[in-house]
């Protein structure tokens, strides 16, 4: 009985899921996620819940997330969350530049113009020359703006 309920509910969840996993077209070329590097507080880590009290969201977040809060308090965003703007469909001598402050960066390829196919997500590495879309042929290259050093919100 429980096995049959399990499946069900198994099945429903795959079909919901390919019901919503369709990507919406929207007009833009590409999407880009990323934090952007700015002077938003010395210090990232919360002071904590007061003895006997449930702490808001302020006093217990840390690092990126901290950051994120403090930033929008000050009326700024944080992270870059809009599309880079194509002008053209990049070649290996007249690359997209997609700058990051982490090694590697995720973006989003729906080709040039517009909408020419399916979303696409590459991993744009600091150590490749260049990214390639294996759909339309665009080339993307990450442009490394942190420090070495900088990986400590990795897990």
């Amino acid at each position: 009985m429980l096995h049959t309920v399990i499946r069900r509910t198994g099945f429903a969840a795959l079909n919901n899921f390919r019901f919503q996993s369709r990507t919406p077209r929207v007009i833009r070329s590409f999407s880009v996620f990323g934090a952007r590097r700015g002077d938003v507080s010395p210090s990232l880590i919360g002071p904590g819940a007061k003895p006997n009290s449930i702490p808001t969201d302020l006093e217990q977040a840390t690092g990126l997330e901290r950051a994120e809060i403090l930033a929008k308090i000050e009326g700024q965003e944080f992270f870059d969350m809009k599309p880079l703007l194509l002008t053209h469909l990049g070649t290996k001598s007249n690359p997209i530049l997609v700058k990051s402050v982490d090694p590697e960066r995720y973006v989003g390829c729906t080709g040039y113009p517009a909408d020419t196919h399916e979303m696409i997500w590459l991993k744009l590495e600091k150590e490749h020359e260049f990214d390639r879309c294996p759909e339309c042929g665009g080339v993307y290259k990450l442009v490394f703006v942190g420090s070495d050093g900088d990986g400590g919100h990795h897990h």
